[in-house]
């Protein structure tokens, strides 16, 4: 009798030590859920990948700090300038009142994760971080010929490059691009190139017609006509012959004639 009481007493005790050993157990292998990782420090990715003048830009507009900030977590792509590009472009922005640095600095990021291999293979308009949804404005076309990787506005005739990949952690990417990109908004769009004058129309070649021949041929030289004495006019051989002659025959006349005068005056003296 007293060893089924203790057999009962067992039996009792284990069936109400499972449960609790079993709900201990359950507690004790529960995994807490995983903290969603934060996103990357997009400024600080920027200034350790050649865009440090960039970032300051950025940690200088609270605008477009704030922005960049919260658009983190949601997914974007960033094209930031290399220093020495923001360097150049410095003085023109100096100029921009505090508004248009922020839409500036914001047009340089789109609200969407681009890994390097999808970025290649888009082409197209694309909407920044300043894009104002109504109005559709502050966007650049992305172009891909090859490996190379352009943006393009119509506020430049120049092209900015895709030079590096800077970060790429999903769902955040930046790109190092080597020149700063002006959207038309801020900036007036780059004249046309003004067409090449058309080449001046050839000169007519002379005709080699008898026409032609007979405008260019010299005119005829006409002698003179002879005068009316011209035909009873001796030659001029015969002119200096006669003067030839006539001068020979002078000494001769006038010996014969002092010698006429000598024998006039013989005769009378004799």
């Amino acid at each position: 009798m007293r060893r089924r009481m203790h057999l009962a007493a067992a039996v009792l005790c284990v069936a109400l030590v499972l449960p609790l050993a079993a709900a201990a157990a359950g507690k004790a292998t529960t995994v807490a859920p995983a903290t969603p990782l934060a996103p990357p420090n997009v400024t600080a990715a920027m200034a350790k990948g050649g865009c440090k003048a960039f970032a300051a830009l950025i940690a200088a507009s609270p605008d477009a700090a704030s922005t960049y900030a919260s658009a983190a977590g949601g997914g974007m792509t960033v094209f930031c300038p290399s220093d020495d590009a923001v360097a150049a472009f410095a003085p023109r922005y100096k100029n921009l009142t505090a508004d248009s640095k922020a839409s500036l600095l914001l047009f340089h990021a789109v609200p969407v994760y681009y890994s390097p291999g999808s970025l290649k293979s888009n082409n197209g308009v694309m909407n920044t971080l300043a894009t104002d949804g109504a109005a559709k404005n502050y966007n650049f076309t992305l172009q891909n010929e090859g490996n190379v990787v352009t943006i393009k506005t119509g506020a430049s005739g120049a092209v900015a490059r895709v030079k590096a990949t800077v970060l790429d952690a999903d769902p955040v990417a930046v790109y190092a691009v080597d020149r700063v990109v002006e959207p038309v908004e801020l900036f007036k769009p780059a004249p046309s190139p003004t067409p090449a004058p058309a080449p001046a129309p050839a000169a007519d070649a002379p005709k080699t017609g008898k026409g032609a021949h007979a405008r260019h041929r010299a005119a005829p030289v006409v002698a003179d006509a002879p005068g009316p004495d011209a035909d009873d006019a001796p030659p001029a051989d015969k002119k200096k012959g006669s003067k030839k002659s006539s001068a020979a025959g002078a000494p001769c006349s006038r010996w014969f004639a002092a010698a006429l005068a000598a024998v006039a005056v013989a005769s009378t003296l004799a």
